[in-house]
């Protein structure tokens, strides 16, 4: 594996679009970030989250290289 990769955090819509959200980011820490309840709109809890879903519709995040 080459230790050089890096990743980003991209936030996907089911309406459509998408947009960055982190990079830079190691594979690991990727991985990290997307197993957490919080960064999907069927699954998280905080009040902030909620709100962003009610403004922005369904979403979730995924990781990519480049």
């Amino acid at each position: 594996m080459n230790t050089y990769n890096k990743y980003k955090i991209i936030r996907m819509f089911f309406e459509g679009g998408q947009r960055t959200i982190k990079s830079g980011l190691t594979l690991e820490q990727a991985q990290n970030w997307c197993n957490d309840p919080e960064t999907s709109s069927s699954t998280c809890t905080t009040k902030r989250k909620l709100n962003y879903t009610a403004v922005n519709g369904a979403w979730f995040d995924g990781y990519e290289n480049y």
